[in-house]
């Protein structure tokens, strides 16, 4: 408990150094700390090594451009995810993606059964379905179902960083997973 208490208060400081004298050494090191954490978050979505290189270094300039705007209400792992939640939503929306897109490379391991709807929509082979169909979503849908899967936040969590209740972010996600079926074919 000690540890993450100072880890928290060294990444306060950091930020307040960003905020009060736009400290490049203390930028580098909160980057540093989320890159690889926010890369994973991008690529699970993305199945594209460089355009998840991309989207996360537009991801961090954006953070960087808005730091100033963090009041610290949320923590700052919420505050970046939901920046990082809507520069993906902007990519699968962007005309760019919608005249290049392409299905998603296949491996072995992914052709094996999946066990039930959310890990199946976790495997390479559906994602590229499963974000075209959830692009259509209202976009508090697509941050729930994206935090949830890609994200692995909780319920608690995602009500925390999107500022409604729990049980709206539980309702809404069953309701988007409900839906993402439908539309996919996997409910008769």
């Amino acid at each position: 408990m000690e540890v993450v208490k100072r880890g928290m208060n060294q990444e306060r400081r950091w930020i307040k150094a960003i905020q009060k004298r736009s400290s490049e050494e203390a930028a580098n090191r909160l980057i540093r700390k989320y890159y690889q954490e926010i890369y994973a978050f991008v690529f699970k979505q993305t199945f594209d090594q460089e355009l998840a290189k991309d989207l996360t270094q537009e991801i961090f300039v954006s953070m960087l451009r808005s730091i100033f705007r963090y009041d610290g209400r949320a923590s700052f792992r919420t505050w970046l995810y939901k920046i990082a939640n809507s520069r993906i939503i902007d990519y699968y929306r962007s005309k760019f993606y919608k005249e290049n897109k392409h299905a998603p490379i296949i491996s072995e391991e992914l052709l094996e059964e999946p066990e039930d709807f959310v890990v199946d929509i976790e495997r390479k082979e559906e994602a590229q379905s499963v974000l075209n169909v959830l692009a259509r979503f209202g976009q508090q849908h697509q941050q729930i179902v994206r935090q949830k899967i890609y994200a692995e936040q909780t319920f608690a969590e995602i009500a925390d960083s999107l500022s409604i209740p729990e049980s709206t972010v539980k309702s809404q996600y069953y309701a988007a997973i409900k839906r993402l079926r439908k539309e996919l074919g996997g409910e008769k």
